[in-house]
C-alpha cells in the first residue's frame, strides 16, 4: 500500500495534494456517501466496477454487501472505523472492505483483493478434509478382515464423502458378479447380477486393473439399470468407473453416481477418487487373502485336530485336549480311535507325544497319523507297526521322536472290555476300578523315531462294566504350579484324582484330570495336554458280573 497522508478534511477537495493520495493507490478505494452511493473513487476502484457492469449487466455500481456494511457504519456513532471489516465478492473476485475516517456520513473504503489468499486457504482446508477422509477411510476400512463388509464399508464411506452413490463390483463368482451399493446416509446391501462390464463405459477395463477413463467420456444416460440402485433421486448427471487396485490383480472396481442437479466431477475430486479406491483396494485385498488364507487353514486344522470321540461297538470313548498356546488349537499331543469294522473286530486306539510343541509338532503328529492309518491292516501285531513307523519318521527329514501309547480294544459278549496296550517310551496308562482302586498296565518300550529299531512288551487288561483306562501324556504329570508355581503335578496327585473317579464315566474321568491340571497351572505356561478314556459301560448284558472284581492281567 502507497502511504498517504491521509484524505483531506472533506473527501471531494481533492485540488490540494502534498505529495501521494488515495486516488493514486494501487488498490480500489471508494467515497461512499450516506446512503451508500459513490461521492468519489479512484481508477482502480473504476475499473473493477466496471468490469463487474460487464459480468452483471443492469446491476448497481457498489456491491450489495458494501453497502450495507457502509449504512451499518455510518448508523453505529461512536464505533471506530478501523475495527469495521467485511468482505465479498465483486466480478468474480473476493475483496475485503476496510474504512477509513468518515465525517458528514461519508466513507472513504480501501478494498483489497484477498482471492489468491482465499483460495489458498479454500485449498488447505480441501486439503485437511482430504487428508482427514483418507486417513479415517484407511482405519475404518483395514478394522475388518471380512470380504463382505469391507465391501460394505468402502460403499458407505464412497457414498458419502465423494457421490450421492456408491457401488463396489467385485471380480465374478462364476458367471455372476458379487455388487454391493449405498446410496448417501443409507446402509449398504449385497446383490449378484450376470452382467456383461462391456455395458457400462470403463468397467470392464477397471475390473482387469487399466486405469480409469476420465467422467466426461461416460454418458450417462447409456448407463444399464442394475447401476442405478432403487432410490436414486433423479437422472444421472455424472459418472465415475475407477479401479480397485489389489496385491497383483484388480480388486474389484468402483462406480459413483451424481445426480443431474449436482454439479459434476472435477479433475481434483476424479484424483482423490483414485486415492480412496487405492485405499479400498488394499483393503479388500486383504481381507480376501485373510479370508482363502482362513480356509485353507481350516482345512488343513480338521486333519490336525482330535476327533469327537463316541460309543464305538459297545465301548465309550472320551478324549480332551488343550494346546500350549491358549491362541492355539493344535500341537505336539495327539490321540485318534479308528473303529474295526464291526463289533467283533478290535478298534484300535492311539495316543501320542511329540517332542515339541505348536505348528511344527503338529505337522509331525499328521504324519504320525497318516502313517498309522495306512499301517491299520497291521495293528494286531503292535510291535510291527511301531517298528515301520519309527523307519518312517526316521527316513523324514524331521529330527523329532515321539511317545506313543497303542490299544487294540473288543467289548467281549459278557459286557467286559478285552485291552491290549503297548506303550513305546510313554507313561503306562492308568485302569481305573469300579471300586476306586487305580492300577497301572505293565507295558513299556522304547521311543519312536530315536533309535533304528524299537522294543517294547504288549499287555492285556480287562475293563468290568463301569471301568475305566485312561491314556494321557506328560502335558498333565508335568504341569508346574501350585501355589508357589515352581511345583510338577506328579503323578501322586494324578493317582489321588482317579482314586475319586471310580464308577465314573470317562468323560467325566477326563474332564476331572482336565480340570485338575488346569487349576495346578493356574496362569503358567504348560505343555500340550491330552487325555483318552476307555470305559466298559455299565449297561452289561444279564448274568454278567459289574462288580469289577472279576478281571484278569495277562503280559506278553
Amino acid at each position: 500500500m502507497i502511504s498517504s497522508p491521509g484524505p483531506p478534511a472533506h473527501p471531494r477537495v481533492t485540488h490540494v495534494r502534498d505529495g501521494p493520495s488515495w486516488q493514486d493507490a494501487p488498490y480500489p478505494v471508494l467515497v461512499l456517501g450516506e446512503n451508500g452511493t459513490v461521492v468519489d473513487l479512484n481508477p482502480t476502484a473504476r475499473q473493477v466496477l466496471a468490469d463487474r457492469r460487464e459480468g452483471a449487466p443492469g446491476a448497481d455500481e457498489v456491491p450489495s454487501w458494501l453497502v450495507e456494511a457502509h449504512r451499518s457504519l455510518t448508523a453505529a456513532a461512536g464505533v471506530p472505523a478501523k475495527t469495521f471489516q467485511v468482505s465479498g465478492e465483486i466480478a468474480g473476485r473476493f475483496f475485503e472492505a476496510h474504512p477509513g475516517p468518515f465525517a458528514d456520513g461519508e466513507v472513504v473504503w480501501w478494498l483489497v483483493d484477498a482471492t489468491g489468499r482465499r483460495e489458498a486457504e479454500i485449498s488447505l482446508l480441501d486439503a485437511r478434509e482430504q487428508a482427514a477422509i483418507r486417513a479415517m477411510v484407511s482405519s475404518t476400512l483395514l478394522s475388518s478382515l471380512n470380504v463382505p463388509r469391507c465391501a460394505e464399508v468402502a460403499t458407505q464411506l464412497a457414498a458419502e464423502h465423494l457421490a450421492d452413490a456408491a457401488l463396489l463390483v467385485l471380480p465374478p463368482v462364476g458367471r455372476r458378479y458379487p455388487v454391493t451399493q449405498a446410496l448417501r446416509g443409507g446402509s449398504a446391501t449385497h446383490t449378484s447380477h450376470q452382467i456383461d462390464p462391456r455395458d457400462v463405459p470403463g468397467l470392464a477395463e477397471a475390473l482387469q486393473g487399466f486405469p480409469p477413463v476420465p467422467a466426461r467420456w461416460i454418458d450417462p444416460a447409456a448407463l444399464p439399470d442394475w447401476v442405478v440402485p432403487a432410490g436414486f433421486g433423479g437422472a444421472v448427471g455424472s459418472v465415475i468407473v475407477t479401479p480397485l487396485p489389489g496385491h497383483g490383480v484388480s480388486a474389484g472396481a468402483l462406480i459413483l453416481l451424481r445426480s443431474g442437479t449436482v454439479q459434476a466431477f472435477g479433475p481434483e475430486e476424479e484424483a482423490f477418487t483414485r486415492l480412496f479406491a487405492a485405499r479400498a483396494g488394499a483393503a479388500l485385498s486383504a481381507a480376501r487373502l485373510y479370508s482363502e488364507q482362513s480356509a485353507i487353514t481350516a482345512t488343513l486344522m480338521r486333519e490336525l485336530l482330535p476327533p469327537t470321540l463316541e460309543n464305538v461297538h459297545g465301548v465309550d470313548y472320551a478324549g480332551r485336549y488343550r494346546a500350549a498356546s491358549d491362541h492355539e488349537r493344535i500341537g505336539g499331543d495327539f490321540y485318534d480311535v479308528h473303529p474295526g469294522a464291526d463289533a467283533s473286530q478290535e478298534t484300535f486306539v492311539v495316543l501320542g507325544d511329540v517332542a515339541g510343541k505348536g505348528l511344527d509338532a503338529a505337522v509331525l503328529t499328521g504324519k504320525i497319523r497318516n502313517t498309522l492309518h495306512a499301517l491299520l491292516p497291521l495293528v494286531s501285531d503292535h510291535e510291527q507297526v511301531l517298528n515301520l513307523l519309527n523307519g518312517a519318521l526316521l527316513s523324514s527329514h524331521h529330527t523329532r521322536f515321539a511317545t506313543i501309547v497303542l490299544a487294540c480294544v473288543r467289548r467281549e459278549d459278557d459286557g467286559r472290555v478285552r485291552l491290549r496296550l503297548t506303550s513305546a517310551g510313554h507313561m503306562p496308562p492308568l485302569i481305573v476300578r469300579a471300586d476306586g482302586r487305580v492300577e497301572e498296565a505293565a507295558t513299556h518300550g522304547t521311543l519312536v523315531g530315536a533309535l533304528s529299531s524299537v522294543t517294547v512288551q504288549t499287555a492285556e487288561e480287562w475293563l468290568a462294566p463301569g471301568e475305566t483306562c485312561l491314556l494321557y501324556t506328560d502335558g498333565i504329570t508335568e504341569a508346574r504350579g501350585g501355589p508357589l508355581g515352581d511345583e510338577l503335578f506328579g503323578e501322586h496327585r494324578l493317582l489321588q484324582a482317579l482314586e475319586e473317579c471310580g464308577g465314573m464315566p470317562g468323560e467325566a474321568v477326563v474332564e476331572r484330570v482336565q480340570m485338575l491340571a488346569a487349576q495346578w497351572l493356574g496362569n503358567g505356561s504348560h505343555d500340550d495336554m491330552a487325555t483318552l478314556a476307555i470305559s466298559a459301560p455299565r449297561t452289561a448284558p444279564p448274568g454278567a458280573d459289574g462288580s469289577g472284581n472279576e478281571h484278569s492281567r495277562r503280559t506278553t
